[in-house]
Formats: C-alpha cells, sequence, structure tokens
C-alpha cells in the first residue's frame, strides 16, 4: 500500500493550490486511457441527474433569484447539510481515501476578497442562469449559447490569474 503526503506548493489568503508528493520516492501509478472511461461515466451520470433534477434549466435559477420558488434553494441546502454531514463523519472516524491515504481538511481563512467574489459569482449566475457546476451538462442538453458562458468564464478566470495579486486581500 502507498502512503501519500500532501504538501502545499503555494499559499495566499484565496485558496490552497495542492500537490500529491509520494512518501518514499515511489511513483505513483499511471492510469490506462481505458482507465479513465469510469470518469466519464461518473460525469455523464452526473449531468443526467443534473439535467433531471432541473438544476440546469434557466427558469429554475430565475426562480430562485426572484425568491418564487423553494426548488433550487432545496438542492442547494441539501447539497450544503451533505457536505457538513460528510466532512463532520470524515474527521470523526478518521476516514481515509480509497487508496488508504489520510484526508487532510486544511482550516480557511476568512477574507473579504470572498465577499466580492461571492457577488460577481452571484450576479453572473443571475444574468446567465448558468454556474460553472452543469455549464457541460446545458451545452449537452442543446443549449448551445451556453459556449459563450463558458468561454466567459474561462476568460475570467484567466483574468483572475493576471490580476490576483492586485486585487484586496
Amino acid at each position: 500500500m502507498q502512503t501519500a503526503l500532501i504538501k502545499p506548493i503555494h499559499t495566499n489568503t484565496d485558496f490552497e493550490v495542492r500537490s500529491l508528493d509520494v512518501v518514499d520516492n515511489q511513483e505513483p501509478k499511471k492510469e490506462s486511457i481505458l482507465s479513465y472511461l469510469k470518469y466519464l461515466i461518473m460525469g455523464l451520470l452526473f449531468g443526467i441527474i443534473l439535467v433531471k433534477s432541473e438544476v440546469i434549466s434557466w427558469y429554475r435559477i430565475q426562480e430562485m433569484f426572484r425568491l418564487q420558488s423553494f426548488h433550487m434553494f432545496g438542492v442547494i441546502g441539501s447539497a450544503v447539510v451533505t457536505g457538513i454531514v460528510s466532512v463532520w463523519l470524515i474527521k470523526k472516524f478518521n476516514i481515509k481515501t480509497i487508496r488508504g491515504e489520510k484526508i487532510q481538511l486544511p482550516t480557511k481563512k476568512f477574507n473579504k476578497g470572498q465577499i466580492y467574489g461571492g457577488l460577481i459569482f452571484g450576479f453572473g449566475w443571475a444574468i446567465t442562469g448558468a454556474c460553472p457546476g452543469p455549464l457541460f451538462a446545458q451545452i449537452g442538453s442543446g443549449f448551445s449559447v451556453i459556449f459563450i458562458t463558458l468561454l466567459s468564464a474561462i476568460a475570467g478566470t484567466w483574468l483572475y490569474g493576471l490580476l490576483r495579486e492586485k486585487l484586496p486581500h
């Protein structure tokens, strides 16, 4: 069994980029192209769930932002509760990854940039009817106009990378 430590490469107040460094100088096992099929299947299943639960619907998203329906709040709320319970279980029972590695959950420090980022994210979500999670499900469902949103998200991420050091911390 292989053990691994997660060590920070670069740290700033916004997030931590982490890399998997293998202990004992052992190389991680490389996966074949065929083994990536499981990721494709999981992605397809996730996309189907997004479509069937109507969370990719522009109308459902607009209902949420206009406070006209509980549907999206229920979906988001249940995801938050699931996340809280999952993290609690991981910490309480010291659950390890499928490869037997210890799960490390770093503590995050709050900063005002998170408020600005959240507002920009929310405005973009309300205007476009799309957040990054379901973009590909929307495109796969035939909403080709979402390509503009996808390209805008990529451009915004690139711009953030350029300006990150100059933005408020």
